[in-house]
């Protein structure tokens, strides 16, 4: 029988404010030593008073907004109940029936098409404290807990269940982080846990609207982790009905290193959690001269910003995507066009846009992932960047030569004229010295020169590499090929 997959994501992102959500610890815990971060509110005291973070308030709204949900004239703070340990007061500051927002929708592409994919609510919370497992040398464990990251304004996206497949929730993790940081209200590192993910995943035969049992899954801390466990979870589950059994609703963790699932708990249901509205914080009123102004503050979304990139700079739409998959990439693109200053043709500045978009999404891209690197710490500037493309478009240097530069270039944050002057990497010019390479090739490769004039092309491209090699790039490709064939006799 075949199957069709119920994939609906809970993503968890910690804000980027100064302070905690109900106190005023500072927020920004993350190389501190445990407990430090700490005082009588975020510890769960008896007798403590929490208070609104307005900042964090106004981060969710912004995000919900950006993500074309409605927002109503009032919201409230729920107590949600729960025992573990990572809770020391046993309950955690939430929302339930009065979120901040609500019915919204984010757009992904996968196989080509654009597919809306529906957002349920967008609310507010506080974080928890972070376990520490430790394994002493004689096998004795224990969990340490670590209260610095309790009470951090934690804000949950709240999807529909309309993911279809394990690609599509990858897609949609990887947009949405993406607007959180074009907001500037989370990092989105899903490594520093700064941007978690809960999926919930059922399987239902195809054509049929009959939910089996949903499994929550958690502890994915990567794209490719929830890609993963998602597919193995759809596999699981498949088989375990195929094989003639029911899947049972639970919440499983990913393996990542044995790349399983695994069961942890039944899973809860609401009424499980004991809501209650929050004793000791008023409800919110949301004036919607308040949303509006929010609304005006947000900034230029990806999707904005890549239509304006296409219309504006003639980029074609694959370009562009590229471009707007990092704000800091985009900023630093539109830098470098800005650099040469305004007034530059329409041509000139669509063809200047072309050849950095090619160096930004190409050699600069796989440079900084090799490196590990955010742009902003990065020494090339936006300056540099564009005086080095326009030697590379004038020909002052060539392809291969232009590749060695740009390596120098990010390596040492130099000028790229310096860099070319100090290698003798500009393009040789002298006719006379490029075909006495040429001939120099020619005489050491006697059976490749054989070989193409027997018919076999391919060679020539093997002769021109030669000069090029014996040249140290410096010579222009085309040309070395006229003078091959011309030497040659060839075609």
């Amino acid at each position: 029988m075949e199957y069709e997959l119920i994939i609906g994501l809970e993503v968890h992102a910690q804000l980027l404010t100064r302070s905690k959500m109900f106190c005023a610890c500072s927020a920004d815990y993350a190389s501190a030593s445990p407990n430090t971060h700490v005082c009588p509110v975020c510890l769960g005291m008896p007798g403590v008073l929490p208070t609104i973070n307005r900042k964090a308030v106004e981060y969710t709204v912004m995000t919900a907004l950006a993500l074309n949900c409605s927002i109503p004239e009032a919201s409230k703070f729920d107590r949600k109940n729960y025992p573990y340990p990572d809770l020391m007061k046993g309950y955690q500051i939430s929302q339930y029936d009065a979120p901040l927002s609500h019915d919204g929708w984010l757009d992904i592409e996968t196989d080509g098409r654009v597919k809306r994919k529906g957002i349920i609510r967008v609310h507010l919370e506080e974080d928890t404290a972070k376990l520490v497992h430790r394994t002493s040398e004689e096998g004795e464990s224990c969990s340490l807990v670590d209260a610095n990251r309790a009470g951090v304004p934690l804000m949950e996206i709240v999807g529909q269940p309309d993911l279809r497949s394990p690609e599509e929730a990858r897609q949609y993790l990887i947009k949405l982080r993406t607007i959180l940081r074009y907001l500037g209200v989370s990092t989105g590192n899903m490594e520093e846990g700064s941007f978690r993910c809960d999926a919930n995943i059922s399987i239902r035969p195809a054509g049929s609207d009959v939910l089996m049992p949903k499994v929550e899954v958690k502890n994915m801390n990567s794209f490719k982790a929830v890609f993963q466990a998602l597919e193995y979870e759809a596999g699981r589950q498949k088989k375990v009905v195929g094989d003639g059994g029911k899947t049972v609703q639970e919440t499983r963790g990913w393996d990542d290193q044995r790349g399983v699932t695994v069961s942890q708990r039944s899973k809860e249901q609401a009424h499980d959690y004991r809501y209650f509205p929050e004793p000791d914080l008023p409800p919110l009123l949301l004036r919607s001269g308040w949303v509006s102004d929010l609304r005006d503050r947000l900034p230029e979304l990806p999707d904005a910003m890549r239509q304006r990139l296409v219309e504006q700079y003639g980029l074609s739409s694959y370009d562009a995507r590229l471009l707007t998959s990092s704000k800091a990439l985009a900023v630093f693109f539109e830098e470098c066009l800005s650099a040469d200053g305004p007034g530059l043709p329409v041509e000139e500045l669509r063809r200047r846009a072309k050849s950095v978009a090619n160096w930004l999404n190409g050699d600069f891209s796989r440079l900084l992932n090799a490196a590990g690197l955010e742009i902003d710490s990065q020494k090339v500037t936006s300056r540099q960047m564009t005086e080095f493309v326009s030697l590379a478009d004038k020909g002052a240097i060539t392809g291969p030569a232009a590749k060695q530069v740009f390596d120098e270039m990010f390596a040492t944050g130099r000028n790229a004229a310096e860099i070319i002057a100090e290698k003798g990497l500009a393009l040789l010019d002298n006719v006379d010295e490029v075909k006495r390479i040429v001939g120099e090739v020619i005489a050491a490769n006697t059976q490749a020169v054989l070989d193409l004039q027997a018919g076999k092309q391919q060679v020539l491209t093997f002769l021109i590499g030669q000069v090029m090699k014996a040249s140290r790039g410096r010579a222009s490709p085309q040309q070395v090929k006229e003078f091959l064939q011309e030497e040659l006799g060839v075609k």
